[in-house]
């Protein structure tokens, strides 16, 4: 069904664009700020844009839709946001050159980080790589969970939770 995987791409095209364009907004509106009040803020606008647009988080972070694989066209936009806060990482890295630790990474994902590490961030270290990517799939995760309703009875205060989650990422990035 070309005209529905069309029609898809679209959508799925500006839910990324939409959520990166607010990433950026963020990240732009706390330039001068110290990496880590940079960092949760582009996590609470994350979140701020899923909670003001969930059919559109869904459509991307949620269940697939059956029968449809993205095209190569959904790549650049979906890394949008997750670009930005590769960038506070750089940025903190040239305020703080021993940002990250020297760990040792099972070779299975450390194949795929040098290869990160080699084609496009090249001045970040592959255990902080990996350390951003786990950042990002505890916002993803984070903001999931709230919007699908999973912590409901069990959190009373999911704002305590995200910020607590955030800072927790934060400090093991080391800003």
């Amino acid at each position: 069904m070309p005209g529905r995987d069309e029609l898809v791409t679209a959508l799925i095209v500006d839910a990324y664009d939409a959520l990166g364009e607010q990433a950026e907004k963020s990240a732009l509106l706390t330039t001068g700020q110290r990496p880590r009040q940079r960092w949760l803020a582009v996590c609470d606008a994350v979140r701020a844009w899923a909670r003001a647009h969930p059919d559109e988080y869904a459509l991307i972070y949620g269940s697939p839709v059956p029968g449809f694989h993205a095209p190569r066209r959904t790549v650049s936009p979906a890394a949008r946001a997750a670009l930005v806060l590769v960038q506070l990482v750089r940025e903190a890295l040239e305020r703080q050159a021993d940002l990250g630790d020297e760990r040792t990474l099972p070779a299975a994902l450390a194949a795929d980080l040098a290869r990160l590490h080699e084609t496009m961030f090249p001045d970040v270290p592959e255990p902080l790589l990996a350390d951003v990517l786990t950042a990002w799939t505890q916002l993803l995760g984070s903001v999931s969970l709230e919007l699908f309703g999973h912590p409901d009875n069990v959190v009373t205060n999911f704002d305590a939770l995200f910020a607590y989650q955030m800072e927790l990422m934060a400090d093991r990035l080391g800003l």
